[in-house]
């Protein structure tokens, strides 16, 4: 039995298994990703030289300009004895102990206090104030 070797070189490139190893990955690195957690509300957060990250965290409550609270991605009226049941709804579904609050930089501070006494009331004694890195 007599085997044909040739020594010349591929005249043709097939692409199709170059292009179909780069969708693979393109869809193993799209799956594989973190994405981050952040509810569809549109804030602007105060600014701080020195911000630290906080880990995604699904005991959020988010305040907008037009002083709307929201708690997780659900908008609740300002009634804090509304707050307080949402909080410990969220708080026993997620199991976490730190509450980040998500308020726009022109909200008044009167009404991030009276988020923070609802939690207070929910049993949530850690707090974080969400801010932007600013660059100086």
């Amino acid at each position: 039995m007599k085997f044909k070797t040739s020594v010349e070189p591929l005249s043709v490139f097939s692409v199709s298994s170059l292009t179909d190893i780069v969708m693979l990955l393109l869809i193993f690195f799209l799956l594989t990703s973190q994405f981050v957690l952040q509810t569809g509300v549109k804030i602007k957060l105060p600014g701080s030289k020195l911000n630290e990250k906080s880990l995604p965290s699904e005991l959020v409550v988010t305040i907008t300009a037009e002083q709307q609270i929201f708690a997780g991605s659900e908008k609740l009226a300002v009634t804090p004895e509304q707050l307080v049941s949402k909080l410990i709804e969220l708080k026993n579904k997620s199991n976490q102990e730190n509450l980040i609050i998500r308020a726009d930089k022109t909200v008044p501070i009167e009404l991030i206090i009276k988020v923070i006494d609802a939690a207070k009331a929910a049993q949530i004694e850690k707090f974080i104030i969400e801010t932007e890195k600013i660059n100086s």
